[in-house]
């Protein structure tokens, strides 16, 4: 079956994955969550570090994604210009297969009503686009990664601006470094009802605050989409930050690469 690989590079971590092109559209899904468009579910690569230091790594990656598939193109989207070129480079040579960037200049299945579209970032508007084809508008799109970002869709589908905030390992970092006694923390951890210790108090801090953000963020925003409104998150940090949270989020861990798959077959 024809279809994509797509590619998601953060300043956290790279996402790769394998998009086909079906109706309805469907991504070869990470193991941690079915993707609800399709039942086929395989692995999602994540990469820490710069490029060159994981070229073997990355080429291992790409073939076990790739196996017995012929890839039309590479569909990217990349928040560190300073990489592109030496993605493309690798993708050309191993593939030989043209990349597309995303911009807000790519035809996409969202409109856009912002002042400066360029300055958007290119994960926000994937995101947007995966949340659009698959919860519809208006629609509000919570990212939870190195920063935490919000992005709205209006009710006619058009991107119109969102919020951007620190994200959980800013917060927990940002402690560690400005503070003598504080240390860095694992997240993963368990929040009891009271702090007992440095570790827990903090965790219980980043949890409860990061929600209690997510929280009047969300209200605050519902201004401008009104109550009837999808919302959708994504991000490594979404299901331990909004537990507990109380409000109808769809949690979608492959979002951005699904938004890529759907910008690829729009631009067919």
């Amino acid at each position: 079956m024809p279809g994509c690989i797509v590619i998601d590079i953060g300043n956290t971590s790279t996402g790769l994955g394998f998009f086909f092109n079906s109706n309805p559209p469907c991504l070869r899904a990470s193991v941690r969550e079915k993707n609800s468009h399709s039942g086929t579910v395989s692995r999602i690569h994540h990469f820490r570090g710069g490029i060159a230091a994981n070229e073997k790594q990355i080429r291992l990656a790409l073939e076990s994604i790739c196996a017995a598939k012929s890839p039309e193109r590479v569909v990217m989207a990349s928040v560190v210009p300073a990489v592109n070129a030496h993605w493309k480079r690798l993708l050309k040579k191993e593939f030989a297969l043209s990349t597309l960037v995303v911009t807000s200049k790519t035809p996409m299945p969202i409109g856009i009503r912002y002042p400066k579209p360029e300055t958007i970032g290119a994960d926000r508007l994937v995101n947007a686009c995966g949340a659009f084809v698959r919860y519809g508008a208006p629609a509000i799109v919570a990212d939870f990664g190195t920063a935490l970002t919000f992005d709205v869709l209006s009710r006619d589908g058009d991107y119109v601006g969102g919020v951007i905030a620190p994200g959980l390992p800013l917060m927990t970092d940002y402690l560690h470094e400005k503070t003598a006694l504080l240390p860095r923390i694992d997240l993963a951890g368990r929040c009891p009802p009271v702090g007992t210790s440095t570790e827990s108090a903090m965790r219980i801090g980043a949890r409860v605050g990061h929600r209690g953000m997510v929280r009047e963020t969300v209200n605050y925003l519902l201004a401008t989409t009104g109550k009837r409104v999808a919302l959708c998150a994504t991000g490594g940090y979404a299901r331990w930050a909004l537990d507990g949270i109380a409000m109808p989020f769809h949690i979608v861990p492959d979002l951005t690469l699904f938004g890529l798959g759907v910008i690829h077959e729009y631009n067919i």
